[in-house]
């Protein structure tokens, strides 16, 4: 799959903020691209070092908060203390088993529509949220 546009976003951003264009910075960017779902910086470097050995943790680390600031992903926090990546893309929402860590996303036109009005009605502007249901999956409850 091509990521040319992801490519040209992030080479933008590092001219406009002097800094360097590296092929450690693009072997990052790729596996993250390739990634699915909600990835960390421990998982990336996982997937990154058997091929890439001479990149180093902090480097993945560091080309993460980058790309954030670049507009190519998202960081998201759930309760476990784990930072996790994904790609920037439509907003939705989360459902987080709090057993096995798994992740569902969602979206719902009724409660977007139920927050705006909300908002509205105590003249709120809401710049941005978030929406996260904390809760036992199916594979994980006792019934």
């Amino acid at each position: 799959m091509s990521h040319e546009f992801e490519r040209e976003t992030l080479n933008r951003y590092l001219g406009e903020h002097n800094l360097k264009h590296t092929r450690q910075r693009e072997i990052i960017l790729e596996a993250f691209l390739e990634s699915k779902g909600h990835v960390s910086s421990e998982d990336l470097y996982q997937t990154i070092r058997s091929d890439n050995p001479r990149i180093g943790y902090t480097t993945v680390y560091r080309t993460m908060k980058l790309l954030v600031e670049a507009g190519l992903a998202e960081e998201r926090n759930f309760d476990d203390g784990v930072t996790r990546y994904e790609i920037e893309h439509e907003h939705h929402d989360h459902l987080v088993c709090t057993l096995c860590g798994k992740i569902v996303e969602f979206e719902s036109a009724l409660i977007e529509k139920t927050q705006s009005d909300i908002a509205e009605r105590h003249g709120f502007n809401i710049l941005r949220h978030r929406h996260e249901l904390y809760g036992h999956c199916a594979a994980c409850r006792d019934d």
